[in-house]
């Protein structure tokens, strides 16, 4: 048996764009969906169910020549708290940093209940991120202060 064959896999470098890295291996699909990744054009590669000392098992995305706004930072960071971005520009390292929940969610998520006024009128939402006594995150609506868990989440 030959101990030197090479026992990972090399995926592409990108040229500019960003790494979305340390997902959550379970939650990798719903973080291309939230971010209509499947709509783009720019290349995209990923990977599910890495290995990964620090969380087990991990999910990788590479999107070439884009960079995320603060509303989509703040949905990877709803769906996949333990997510790290890393900008990258002409093959370098511009910046890698830990995703982190705002104090507020403003017009990217729907209140589930149908009686809110975001939901009759229109109105822009808007929650309050709070962590229940679990340590769970939900979101409490500025407007009709019904408490969403992050199952309930819909995003716009």
């Amino acid at each position: 048996m030959d101990n030197n064959k090479r026992k990972e896999l090399k995926v592409s470098a990108i040229r500019n764009g960003t790494v979305i890295d340390h997902i959550p291996s379970d939650k990798s699909f719903q973080v291309i969906k939230i971010l209509d990744l499947e709509s783009s054009n720019n290349p995209i590669y990923f990977g599910t169910a890495f290995e990964s000392k620090k969380y087990g098992k991990k999910g990788i995305i590479k999107i070439s020549n884009k960079y995320f706004k603060d509303e989509e930072i703040s949905k990877i960071a709803m769906v996949a708290p333990s997510a790290t971005l890393i900008e990258i520009s002409d093959y370098e390292v511009t910046s890698k940093e830990k995703v982190v929940l705002p104090e507020f969610i403003d017009k990217i998520v729907k209140c589930f209940n149908p009686n809110c006024v975001t939901n009759v009128e229109d109105v822009e939402t808007k929650f309050r991120v709070i962590e229940d006594h679990n340590g769970e995150m939900k979101l409490a609506c500025h407007y009709c202060e019904k408490t969403m868990k992050k199952e309930n989440i819909e995003f716009f």
